[in-house]
């Protein structure tokens, strides 16, 4: 906006083909989504380089953490890189970011100039790289609060960092990579769970067009991942491909891993933003 660019809204429900035919009229030169979106906009039959714009240079990608496998495989059909970050009411826009000639897909990049951001335990001190804690920033464009409460105020506004809520590991070379809500994440067998990493390895299938993973207790009791999985072409799902799938993500991210239960369905529960309801498969 501050060079005089002009957006374009699409106000309707953002399925693949309303989304290529703005595409095609508008020719935009960047262009933003989500990640159940940009999947699904690479299992239509008619993406191709550019994604319908020629002037197409760069995607942008928020609300969610975007899987690796979309990434990589949205650059090898369509040409153009996205650049996932995040962001968040509280801190105004995206505050970690990857960048052009800096994309580490899988990851959220590196904090925006002007913020700084790092991981802690719960006795708010800095985990080594590598190691899982909560992610906190600060930088000028922080709220100073929520309005009328003052519990959550004091809990996420602590001095001059911002508490997200996000579990994040700071890699080696300073990128962050993003492991799931503080408040989503599965102790199985004693070994944290993040219900993001089965995600991510379930969608690097090919046969699977989206992921949902949340705990649900077996029949001792003990918390254990479950999946619902949207297939690409739409099917039912057969026990081999639950076998199959089991088996994939093992071999992705660790045997303790694996989703105990698949449901296939025909819809993930969205906002209509497209970003995944996960509280509502809690619910049912």
């Amino acid at each position: 906006m501050s060079v005089g660019a002009t957006a374009v809204f699409l106000p309707d429900r953002p399925t693949p083909d309303a989304v290529l035919d703005v595409m095609r009229k508008h020719q935009p030169t960047l262009f933003a989504g989500v990640p159940t979106l940009f999947a699904a906009m690479l299992a239509h039959p008619l993406i191709g380089p550019k994604a319908g714009s020629d002037r197409l240079r760069l995607c942008i990608s928020a609300g969610e953490a975007l899987p690796a496998d979309i990434g990589h495989r949205w650059h090898a059909l369509v040409g153009v890189d996205i650049l996932d970050g995040i962001g968040s009411t509280e801190m105004l826009h995206i505050f970690i970011s990857n960048r052009p000639g800096d994309i580490r897909y899988g990851t959220s990049g590196k904090p925006v100039p002007g913020y700084e951001a790092r991981v802690v335990d719960e006795h708010d001190r800095p985990v080594p790289h590598g190691e899982e804690g909560e992610l906190v920033v600060r930088g000028p464009s922080a709220a100073e609060g929520y309005w009328n409460q003052r519990a959550k105020t004091r809990a996420t506004f602590r001095g001059e960092w911002t508490y997200t809520g996000d579990t994040y590991i700071r890699e080696e070379d300073g990128t962050f990579r993003f492991r799931g809500r503080s408040d989503e994440m599965l102790k199985v067998s004693g070994v944290w769970v993040s219900p993001f990493e089965v995600e991510e390895a379930l969608i690097s299938h090919p046969t699977v067009l989206e992921a949902a993973v949340i705990g649900r207790q077996d029949g001792d009791g003990l918390t254990k991942p479950k999946a619902f999985v949207v297939l690409r072409d739409g099917g039912a799902g057969t026990e081999d491909l639950v076998r199959a799938l089991q088996s994939h993500v093992k071999d992705r991210v660790g045997v303790w891993k694996y989703p105990r239960w698949i449901e296939f369905t025909d819809t993930l529960p969205k906002t209509a933003t497209g970003k995944i309801q996960r509280f509502r498969l809690r619910e049912t």
